[in-house]
């Protein structure tokens, strides 16, 4: 609607997890080298904690979107809320297009039979399980721990990515032996003034802007409303580009963000 207006090619500033958009700040980069480690060199399991909106759903989207198709196969579990038989039906079905068989016992066999047979093809299995935090049942983080039993005597048959908000690792610290076997884990800070200023011009970037769009005024009201939480970053700056479309602005500046900001409470 607004792109035209600010010489734009699409919209900035979507909260979607499309690996363009990513701005690879210091730790994201780091993020993004240990979680890459972990999967090349089949290290078991890691863990990516972050608060609500900071950006790790995008890291694992990134990590996937940089895994060979030739070598990897993942399953990515969106809305992991489901009981212990149900996940493994879940991931099964993710690795396979096919349904899953309805008993626990044929779930494990088959997929067992799946793990195998990739190692044989020259194929490593990456399991990534988002928002992980929702796991209420102790039983469920038991069955990922015991995903981690799918095993040969020099490798394991799959690389488990645990992502959630900071909750999680209380959560998974109270299975002793999962979370011995998580072997990297990382965790995403907001991001600081500086970063949330290149975070905007990266994004605007992306999505074709020639020139400065935003104030430094402007810039300094979204950097403090939003936390420096890129989920916030981006509703505050869609709707400021909105209203300063309405309003025929030539730059978005701390009045628009000011009114914006009013009219997101």
């Amino acid at each position: 609607m607004y792109e035209s207006y600010w010489g734009l090619t699409e919209k900035p500033f979507h909260n979607t997890p499309d690996p363009r958009f990513l701005y690879y700040s210091e730790q994201h980069r780091e993020v993004l080298s240990r979680l890459t480690y972990a999967v090349q060199e089949r290290v078991g399991a890691a863990m990516l904690t972050g608060v609500f909106g900071s950006g790790k759903t995008l890291i694992a989207r990134t990590v996937l979107s940089e895994l060979s198709g030739e070598r990897f196969r993942c399953a990515y579990v969106a809305n992991p809320r489901l009981d212990d038989v149900d996940l493994l039906r879940m991931i099964f079905y993710q690795l396979t297009a096919a349904a899953a068989p309805e008993r626990k016992t044929d779930v494990l066999n088959a997929l067992g039979e799946v793990l195998v047979n990739n190692v044989r093809n020259g194929k490593d299995v990456v399991v990534i399980i988002d928002e992980t935090h929702t796991i209420d049942d102790p039983n469920v983080i038991e069955e990922l721990r015991l995903l981690l039993n799918f095993q040969m005597e020099n490798r394991f048959l799959l690389t488990l990515l645990l992502l959630g908000q900071p909750e999680l690792k209380a959560k998974v610290e109270k299975n002793v032996q999962l979370e011995q076997r998580i072997n990297i884990k990382c965790h995403l800070e907001n991001l600081n003034a500086a970063d949330t200023k290149n975070y905007i011009e990266h994004r605007l970037k992306v999505a074709g802007a020639s020139r400065p769009i935003f104030t430094e005024e402007a810039v300094a009201l979204i950097t403090s409303h939003s936390g420096g939480i890129p989920r916030r970053i981006n509703r505050l700056c869609d709707v400021c580009l909105l209203a300063g479309f309405g309003k025929q602005a030539k730059k978005i500046n701390a009045t628009i963000v000011e009114e914006e900001i009013e009219g997101l409470k």
